[in-house]
C-alpha cells in the first residue's frame, strides 16, 4: 500500500512536469475578446494524468502543471480559474469512467477524451464570462465576449480528443512496465 502511494506521488510529479513542459514548449496564441488563450498540449496531458492516476493524483498533477505555468507566465491573476477547471474536468472524467467501468471497448478512450474536451469548452466559457465580469463588463456583454473567445478552446478540445486517444495505448504500455 505504501509503495503504491509513493508510486502515485512520483507519477503525479512526473505528469505535472510533463504538463508544464507540454504547455511551455508548444503554444500558439489565438486572439480573443476575453483572456489570452492559446493552443497547447497541457489539457491533453492533464486528462491523461486523470486517466492513469485517478481523480486525486491526476487532479493534483493537472493543477500543479497548469497552475504553475499560469503563475510563472503572466496568468497568476486567473490561475485559480485554471485549477478550478482542472478539478471540474477531472470530476467529469472520473464520473464517466465509473459509468463505463465495465466497458473497455474500442471507443472507451475516445469517450473519456471527449468528456475532457467538451468539459473544457464548458468550463472555459464560464471562466471567460467570470473574467469579463471581473473586469467590469455587464453580464450580457460578457456572454457574447466569452462566446467569441471560444475558438482556441474548441481547437484545444479537439486536439485533446485526438492526442489522448493516440497516446493512451503507448502510455498504458509504459505504465504497465512501471508497475512491475
Amino acid at each position: 500500500m505504501r509503495n503504491e502511494r509513493l508510486r502515485k506521488i512520483i507519477l503525479a510529479g512526473l505528469f505535472a512536469a510533463i504538463i508544464y513542459i507540454g504547455i511551455s514548449v508548444f503554444r500558439i496564441p489565438i486572439p480573443a475578446m476575453v483572456g489570452k488563450p492559446f493552443i497547447h498540449f497541457g489539457n491533453s496531458l492533464a486528462a491523461l494524468a486523470v486517466i492513469f492516476l485517478g481523480f486525486s493524483y491526476g487532479t493534483i498533477a493537472g493543477a500543479i502543471g497548469l497552475g504553475l505555468f499560469d503563475i510563472l507566465n503572466g496568468y497568476a491573476d486567473t490561475s485559480y480559474f485554471t485549477i478550478l477547471e482542472v478539478i471540474v474536468i477531472a470530476l467529469l472524467m472520473t464520473g464517466v469512467m465509473k459509468l463505463l467501468k465495465n466497458y473497455h471497448g474500442q471507443y472507451w478512450i475516445v469517450i473519456i477524451a471527449a468528456t475532457a474536451g467538451i468539459g473544457k469548452i464548458g468550463t472555459s466559457y464560464l471562466v471567460s464570462i467570470g473574467e469579463a465580469m471581473i473586469k467590469g463588463v455587464s453580464f450580457n456583454v460578457a456572454i457574447v465576449q466569452a462566446f467569441l473567445s471560444l475558438p482556441a478552446t474548441v481547437i484545444n478540445s479537439i486536439s485533446t480528443i485526438v492526442i489522448v486517444s493516440l497516446l493512451y495505448v503507448p502510455i498504458k504500455k509504459l505504465m504497465t512496465r512501471f508497475n512491475r
